[in-house]
Parts: structure tokens; C-alpha cells; sequence
């Protein structure tokens, strides 16, 4: 949805950091690169070099602490790519006002798509 209204390139799971035995494999939920034709990327991993980039988090539910952190620390496992910019942005089913508060304060913008209620 989100990618539906914002078109570039998109990368699904891009591996931002490769895991080995002194760290973990690092992907991230989705990377758009802006100003690229729109179309799903077939690989998880881009040259982002000089790029406007959107890191995306994404999670169903409420936003809590796991997902604001992990889309907040995604900002800097990507700075090590050398995009232009860096916009961060957290998608879920339901916001939060303690979290929304430090989403602000740190650049992170919620994206909410209200969870389907089932009877």
C-alpha cells in the first residue's frame, strides 16, 4: 500500500549487514530507492550509493518498542551503504502516543493501516 502511493524501486528483506560468525544477517522489511522506475527489485540487495532512500519497518498490531527501535537503528546500518538521504518509516496496524512521541522526536515516521477486525 504504502509503496503503492510513493512508486521507486523497491527491495523486499534488503540485506542491509551479511551475517557471519562475529555478527547477524541484517535485513531490512523493505528499502525504497526514489527516483527509480517503480517495480519490486528481484534481488534483497542494491547499490545504494548517492540514493534517496526510504527504510521501512513493519509489523501488524500496535507499534511498541521493538518496532520503533528496529526502524530507528535501520537508519544507521543503511548510512553505511552512502545513500543521499535517509527517510525511516515505521508501518502498522495501530499507533501508539508514547511511541508516536519518540517517533517524532527521532525522525521516524508511523504509517498506520488500521488491522481488518474479523467477526
Amino acid at each position: 500500500m504504502y509503496w503503492g502511493t510513493i512508486g521507486g524501486l523497491l527491495i523486499e528483506e534488503f540485506v542491509a549487514v551479511d551475517g557471519n560468525k562475529d555478527q547477524g544477517r541484517r535485513p531490512i522489511d523493505g528499502i525504497i530507492v526514489l527516483g527509480e522506475k517503480k517495480a519490486i527489485h528481484s534481488g534483497n540487495k542494491y547499490d545504494l550509493k548517492g540514493k534517496d532512500v526510504i527504510v521501512i519497518q513493519t509489523k501488524k498490531g500496535r507499534i511498541g518498542m521493538n518496532l520503533l527501535g528496529q526502524t530507528y537503528f535501520s537508519k544507521f546500518l543503511i548510512k553505511k551503504h552512502s545513500p543521499r538521504s535517509i527517510k525511516t518509516v515505521a508501518i502498522c496496524g495501530r499507533n501508539d502516543k508514547v511511541m508516536a512521541e519518540f517517533a517524532e522526536e527521532h525522525e521516524v515516521e508511523i504509517i498506520v493501516y488500521p488491522e481488518k477486525k474479523t467477526v
